[in-house]
């Protein structure tokens, strides 16, 4: 299977795809393959991995991608980071994704370690990475973008600018980080067009079913918590069944609200938990 994500944005009107994260390195891959397995079954569009906690575990992901694409099927999305790698590292994972068949690639600069706060790697921005990426084959490359904003941009108009440049190097989608009031990704597209980006944006939803994960949540995504949102964790956060039941309530919401408006590009942050995946595509099964 050759199947570029760009290509999928074309057949299909819409699209909903699936991102899951490779174990640590050390674990074992039992898990994660049965997880992969459970996910193939909702005939996700294409389906991505990260590159794990700390933007480590490369390996891992390559052998997550292989289990999403060759043994089940689903185009596979890798991430790529460039935060502390070299281009020795890069040139490698680029050469084992080619060797594996994999084509589509997220390309990211990646969180940086804790106490750091510069990029150490070879390529320092993911616009860097993005244009090497196209130096080393024919592959579909997507990027990472924030509708708030990225938090360490000096402003709104300047993270426009920085999403400008990755798609002058070859970015062919962006993929939105986690987003709880749709107005603001509304607001955010519009600059994007404004300011002569035209890709696909693909829209991220993270389910929100676990109080313990929250405070975690709008704490890495710089999201603001919207007042509804509050309401329901006040009222639900002691109630594990129901705050699990709201979240994916809240997340069906967002998905329908975003494709009325013509936003037909879904993609679900599954944490890993099929399950919850499977809840949300149950909910929408006449709109996808």
């Amino acid at each position: 299977m050759n199947t570029k994500i760009t290509e999928i944005f074309k057949q299909n009107e819409i699209t909903v795809s699936l991102e899951l994260f490779p174990p640590k390195p050390g674990a074992g891959f039992e898990n994660i393959n049965k997880v992969v397995g459970e996910c193939a079954k909702l005939k996700p569009s294409f389906m991505s991995v990260t590159c794990g906690a700390g933007g480590g575990g490369s390996t891992n992901t390559l052998e997550v991608v292989k289990e999403v694409q060759g043994v089940n099927g689903i185009a596979a999305l890798a991430h790529l980071v460039c935060v502390s790698l070299g281009r020795d590292e890069v040139a490698k994972m680029l050469a084992d994704l080619k060797a594996q068949g994999i084509h589509n690639i997220m390309a990211l600069r990646g969180d940086l370690p804790q106490g750091v706060t510069e990029n150490t790697g070879y390529y320092r921005y993911a616009s860097d990475l993005i244009a090497e990426i196209h130096k080393n084959g024919d592959f579909c490359v997507g990027g990472g973008c924030y509708p708030e904003g990225h938090p360490e941009a000096a402003t709104l108009h300047k993270d426009i600018e920085n999403l400008k440049i990755k798609v002058d190097e070859g970015c062919q989608f962006l993929t939105t980080q986690m987003f709880f009031d749709n107005n603001i990704l509304y607001n955010f597209m519009f600059r994007l067009l404004k300011n002569g980006i035209d890709v696909p944006v693909v829209a991220g939803i993270m389910p929100v079913t676990n109080a313990k994960q929250i405070e975690r949540i709008f704490k890495l995504s710089g999201a603001p918590v919207p007042p509804r949102f509050k309401a329901i964790v006040d009222r639900f956060s002691d109630n594990p069944k129901a705050m699990r039941q709201a979240g994916i309530a809240y997340a069906t919401e967002q998905i329908i609200d975003l494709i009325a408006n013509g936003v037909n590009n879904i993609h679900i942050y599954t944490m890993n938990k099929p399950e919850i995946a499977k809840s949300i595509m149950d909910n929408l099964s006449e709109i996808f």
